[in-house]
């Protein structure tokens, strides 16, 4: 366990939201600390999906990063086309050569 430095401002934020949901000022901060890192993570998710995936996780063992961040993870892009198989433009004259022609 180790100490984090905050302000005295957090600290009472920290003791009013932890007194309204019955959790401890650490616990609160935990919560706080939790939902930040996952929102930072992963930030098309919104503050209600943050609170249903740690649900979840808590009913499957616990808090655990890796697991969380796996199972969010974007599905695998399809496999593009090698660059051979790519249809292409044809190139563009070199504008001198279509001025040339032109002359």
């Amino acid at each position: 366990m180790g100490i984090v430095k905050i302000s005295d401002l957090m600290h009472e934020n920290l003791r009013v939201a932890g007194n309204a949901l019955s959790r401890s000022i650490n616990a609160q901060a935990e919560h706080w600390m939790r939902i930040g890192m996952l929102a930072e993570l992963h930030p098309a998710l919104d503050h209600r999906e943050i609170c249903q995936l740690l649900i979840r996780a808590e009913q499957a063992g616990g808090f655990d990063m890796a697991t969380l961040s796996a199972s969010l993870a974007p599905p695998a892009a399809p496999p593009q086309a090698a660059p051979q198989d790519v249809p292409r433009r044809p190139a563009a004259a070199p504008r001198k050569a279509m001025a040339d022609a032109r002359a």
